[in-house]
């Protein structure tokens, strides 16, 4: 598997697809260890042809996985507390 570290912004296009507010900004809480923050200063890894995973910068926890497959987006939320708007 192919696999390339980001910093939380590069995943903008991607869940600015799912999402329609801007995603840097919007401010989460880890379900792993409880750290709070932006979005955009999350770890990023895009997993080529599958899609990416946002982890925590605290514990590595992932946040966030999204992978795109015919057309459609499946995203998986379960590593955050909340996820809101900035």
């Amino acid at each position: 598997m192919d696999e390339l570290r980001l910093d939380g912004n590069a995943a903008a296009g991607t869940l600015g697809e799912v999402f329609s507010f801007e995603v840097t900004t919007a401010e989460y809480a880890c379900g792993g260890c409880g750290k709070a923050g932006t979005l955009g200063g999350a770890a990023v890894y895009e997993v080529r042809d599958l899609g990416i995973i946002v982890r925590c910068p605290g514990c590595d926890n992932a946040l966030i996985r999204v992978a795109h497959n015919r057309g459609r987006y499946l995203v998986d939320l379960r590593g955050t507390k909340y996820l809101a708007t900035g």
